[in-house]
């Protein structure tokens, strides 16, 4: 059976709730599988694209009052808000590809700063870690550190670089506990858009969640979860995806039933119950803001990218704000020191496309309220340094 570009397009556009937008946060993250969450402000802004009332209390009474979505460090060692009833599967699928290696690197920064037994050491400072939690119900990483002397211990960040700080402990095993799942974050401080997280222990902010489940049963579970939303997709789209290496990649897809589909430029897979056609949704635009899941989803982008990829992604890979239309990128945006949306089209929309999108970034402008974002762990695109000026 073959899939070509339009069918891919018009599954995005469903999907992922851009054509045919949903009532709440917990919808849009079941459409689009996990909501990219390293920026907090990018996370928002992807959920109120995609809502039919957009609302930002909504999405803070999901996160933090209902507390049916939560943000997890998982995938690439990427922070993702994802459904609290599948959190620690997606924390498992990744033990191997994130909490080991930030467990090693700790140690790492450990020895390098002259502790003797740096194994035993961290493993009071985790003991002594998860005692401060009870006592501190919800706490910043500097509070943490005043909790108990040896979490205040001062390690070398960068040793032997011109880069070189000091750090203390409990900054950097706030890290490795979140990859493990004792610890998530929990609401900011400031506004919606802030980077500064409080945090708290997962057994007192998720009482209902239990252990961490068989690592190999969750990467299933979560390669079926982005199948049915991303699919159809190459293998190797589902492995940059998670961060997972090819062999836990092809374990995981092999324990679902798949089919192979035909695309336009390789052979791809999807569910084996999920090979009808999608309807044409109709003509949409969208602004999505930087990192979103859909920007984001698969490795292969150039059946929605098209030429467009140096102008609206970063140096490092890292997508900018990107405007959409009818399945495909046909510009960037920006958000600028004034708090305005200015958008750049890099393609011929049309006037009614145009006009569409240009009232998507008015309503933008509005949800903004003059709340200035800035880049987060990406740098500006070349499209956004444009539009800033």
């Amino acid at each position: 059976m073959r899939m070509d570009e339009a069918e891919r397009r018009r599954r995005l556009a469903v999907r992922h709730a851009l054509a045919a937008p949903v009532d709440s946060p917990e919808d849009v993250t079941a459409a689009v599988t996990a909501l990219h969450s390293t920026d907090p402000a990018s996370m928002v802004l992807s959920v109120l694209a995609r809502l039919r009332e957009p609302s930002i209390a909504e999405v803070e009474r999901a996160l933090y009052e209902d507390r049916s979505l939560v943000r997890v460090l998982a995938m690439r060692r990427t922070v993702f808000a994802v459904p609290t009833a599948d959190s620690r599967a997606y924390i498992a699928s990744t033990q191997h590809s994130v909490a080991g290696p930030e467990y090693r690197k700790l140690r790492g920064m450990i020895a390098d700063s002259g502790i003797d037994a740096p194994d035993e050491w961290l493993a009071s400072a985790h003991a002594a870690a998860l005692a401060a939690f009870d006592r501190l119900e919800v706490f910043s990483s500097a509070e943490l550190a005043a909790a108990d002397p040896l979490l205040s211990t001062r390690i070398e960040i960068g040793a032997g670089t011109k880069y070189a700080t000091q750090q203390s402990i409990a900054s950097r095993l706030l890290t490795v506990m979140s990859a493990e799942g004792h610890v998530v974050r929990a609401r900011p401080t400031g506004t919606w858009a802030s980077t500064q997280f409080r945090w708290a222990s997962m057994r007192r902010w998720l009482p209902d969640v239990g252990d961490l489940p068989d690592a190999a049963d969750s990467r299933s579970l979560v390669a079926r979860r982005w199948l049915a939303r991303f699919g159809p997709a190459r293998p190797e789209d589902l492995q940059w995806w998670t961060g997972w290496t090819k062999g836990h990649t092809t374990a995981a897809l092999a324990t679902l039933d798949t089919a192979e589909v035909e695309l336009d430029d390789a052979t791809g897979l999807v569910l084996a119950d999920d090979l009808d056609l999608t309807p044409d949704p109709g003509p949409w635009v969208a602004l999505l803001p930087a990192l979103d899941p859909t920007t984001m989803g698969w490795k292969h982008r150039s059946w929605y990218l098209g030429q467009h990829g140096p102008r609206v992604f970063d140096t490092t890979g890292n997508a900018g704000p990107t405007v959409w239309q009818d399945g495909r990128i046909v510009g960037g945006w920006a958000i600028r020191d004034d708090g305005t949306v200015a958008v750049r089209l890099l393609a011929d929309v049309g006037t009614d496309a145009e006009k569409a999108i240009e009232q998507e970034a008015e309503a933008l402008d509005r949800r903004l309220a003059g709340t200035v974002v800035k880049a987060r762990g990406r740098r500006w695109t070349p499209v956004e340094q444009e539009l800033r000026g």
